[in-house]
């Protein structure tokens, strides 16, 4: 593997050109009332329809304009039919998963974007799990829209979502080994050549030592 960068780095181990650049994860404590906005009204129905609330939300989260309610596995079903059903969230805009491998017992979270078309608002459920059992109950029957959106999350992160109608891959063959959005899945690639330059592929560009 070339030790030499594409723009004249070498000696930092990251041969993309970028010199070593990081961005460290912050992990961001639960906010405290009042959450401004409708955040806090989102809070007190939910609060008042879903007696079990305390229980099931670990934290509450605002940050950069947005409300996240870190749901506990186990809950996450109830929560969702309350949120649709009391609160008028009728919509799941999208799943996202996400990988913290630093982050130990709880590196995968799945997050479900949800919009309340009657009310107007926006907030957004985060669930994490392990490596070691990445299972997360289907939103599916809540929110149909929901089904290739946890297949994407199931072929790109690993995620399994419990009782999905039909979890198999949707973007990768289904024989495809691991999965590629996740911090440890290798690079690979291949070069491109682009007006008689060659550019090398990804996984010759950047070393990880």
């Amino acid at each position: 593997m070339s030790e030499k960068g594409m723009f004249g780095v070498s000696g930092s181990g990251d041969t993309s050109g970028f010199s070593g650049l990081v961005n460290s994860a912050v992990v961001t404590g639960s906010t405290q009332r009042p959450f401004g906005a409708y955040f806090d009204q989102v809070a007190d129905d939910l609060e008042r329809a879903y007696p079990l609330f305390s229980d099931a939300i670990e934290k509450v989260v605002v940050d950069r304009g947005e409300l996240t309610l870190f749901v506990k596995r186990d809950r996450l079903f109830d929560v969702a039919k309350i949120l649709r059903n009391e609160l008028r969230f009728e919509m799941c805009v999208g799943v996202n998963g996400v990988h913290y491998p630093n982050e130990s017992g709880r590196e995968l979270h799945a997050i479900y974007s949800l919009l309340s078309i009657t009310r107007n608002q926006r907030i957004r459920l985060e669930v994490c799990v392990s490596d070691n059992d990445p299972h997360i109950p289907s939103l599916v029957e809540v929110w149909a829209g929901t089904n290739w959106h946890e297949r994407e999350t199931y072929d790109m992160f690993g995620i399994i979502f419990d009782n999905h109608p039909g979890l198999t891959r949707i973007m990768m063959p289904d024989d495809w080994p691991g999965h590629p959005q996740r911090k440890d899945y290798p690079l690979g690639g291949i070069e491109i050549e682009y007006k008689g330059a060659t550019i090398p592929a990804p996984s010759e560009r950047r070393s990880y030592r």
